[in-house]
């Protein structure tokens, strides 16, 4: 079977092994996070849609706090270790907030669902961002563009799998039981990225002439540098910092869809495991049009029409489709904008915003990736989750959201093509794999 797999997805056959186990990883960690997902949401929404948009300023905070710390296990401990390390805390954590449901639930009341909201909304940013920073540091940029696309397919498996386990399991067995559940996911995802690591050789690029700081060459070395190398590398790269544009602007149009759900959802039902089971089902069906999207054509996109094209589709798709959602205004309408939205953002965009990855430094690859994709990504969410607030107060509404979705998309679809273009050139040059890429792009 070996060389028709490898023939109809692109592969080589010796890529085979990682990619598939690289799938698995990514099934247990989206099998997981969306899980509790509708559990999250449920909760807070226990005091009103004004207080999720100030739990968006919270989580925001604490993804800051977190960043340093993040950092520093980087520079001081091998990859492997830190990474077993962040998977282990979340574990734990869960555990805790699973204790408490069980044996406390006179203490678990609307404040310790806020602060369960915020912690989930942190970890969910920090297992996805370790996952593809492993991969862009153990994968090529030609690899990335022929397979990332296929390797998202297992994270969208899980992505649907856990959605309907949570649908099935709320309601009879209680929120409480999906966290342990969620643990063993995690587990089973450390010893697949330990796994990985064995079976997907590391990546040996020659620093240029002249380096003084000696490049990592196995997963047994330590990146080493400071804890807020990430936050001075994303201010000092152009490049960086375009990615970190093109995550602000998608994450505030995906903003304004969630808060889009959440008042449809609170008007459609008041009770927690209810709410948890009908926003468990939503997610379950706007996945499967991910998988369709991902099997058939994101990775002849990306190899054809390239990474810029790719992360353009989705600021023209959310354009249309909020232009749409204003004219009909519907449940129906809101579920195929949020399906197109998630099926081109996690089909298509993640893959190709991930490859964009593969061309910096490793430093930059943990570092300043965490800082775009936790910090950023959620400073996104604020000024989305603010914005559609004021919009609300103001009484314009769906009007008023596409009067800020349009242009967005304008500018948002402007800079995929360009990061497209810069990556292309990175890719060309051969970054060197060490510490902190060159700056100058």
């Amino acid at each position: 079977m070996a060389p028709g797999i490898s023939a109809f997805f692109n592969l080589r056959r010796s890529e085979i092994a990682p990619v598939a186990i690289a799938g698995a990883f990514f099934f247990c960690i989206l099998t997981a996070l969306m899980m509790l997902r509708p559990a999250r949401d449920a909760l807070g929404m226990e005091r009103g849609l004004d207080s999720v948009r100030w739990l968006f300023i919270g989580t925001a905070v604490v993804t800051l706090l977190v960043n340093p710390l993040f950092g520093w296990l980087v520079s001081r401990l091998r990859r492997l270790s830190f990474i077993s390390a962040s998977y282990g805390f979340f574990i734990l954590s869960l555990l805790g907030f699973w204790a408490l449901l069980v044996f406390a639930p006179d203490a678990v009341g609307a404040r310790s669902g806020q602060v369960f909201y915020v912690w989930f909304s942190v970890f969910n940013l920090f297992v996805t961002m370790v996952f593809w920073a492993l991969l862009a540091d153990r994968f090529s940029s030609d690899q990335g563009k022929r397979f990332f696309a296929l390797i998202a397919v297992g994270g969208t498996l899980g992505a649907i799998f856990g959605p309907w386990l949570a649908a099935r399991l709320a309601e009879p067995l209680g929120t409480a039981t999906l966290l342990p559940l969620a643990c063993g996911f995690l587990a089973l995802a450390i010893g697949l990225a330990w796994l990985l690591v064995r079976v997907q050789p590391d990546r040996h690029i020659e620093a240029p002439a002249g380096a003084t700081t000696p490049e990592a060459g196995t997963e047994h070395d330590r990146i080493g540098g400071s804890a807020w190398a990430g936050f001075r590398a994303v201010f000092a790269s152009p490049y960086l910092m375009g990615i970190a544009g093109y995550v602000v602007i998608m994450t505030v149009v995906a903003t304004f869809i969630y808060f889009t759900r959440l008042q449809m959802v609170a008007a459609a039902e008041t009770d927690l495991d209810a709410r948890t089971g009908l926003l468990g089902s939503i997610d379950m069906w706007t996945q499967v049009a991910v998988l369709v999207l991902q099997v058939t054509l994101t990775g002849h996109i990306i190899r054809r029409l390239g990474l810029g094209v790719a992360l353009a589709l989705l600021p023209i798709a959310m354009a249309a489709g909020f232009l749409g959602l204003a004219i009909y205004g519907s449940f129906v309408v809101l579920i195929l904008l949020e399906a197109t939205n998630r099926a081109i953002q996690r089909g298509l965009t993640r893959p190709a915003r991930e490859a964009l990855f593969t061309v910096v430094g490793r430093e930059d690859k943990y570092k300043a990736k965490a800082f775009i994709d936790t910090f950023v990504y959620r400073v996104g969410d604020v000024v989305g989750a603010q914005t559609e607030g004021l919009l609300g107060r103001l009484g314009l509404a769906l009007g008023g959201l596409v009067s800020v979705v349009v242009p967005l998309a304008l500018v948002w679809a402007a800079l995929g093509l360009w990061l497209g273009r810069a990556q292309q050139r990175r890719s060309q040059a051969e970054v060197p794999v060490g510490r902190s890429a060159d700056r100058g792009l």
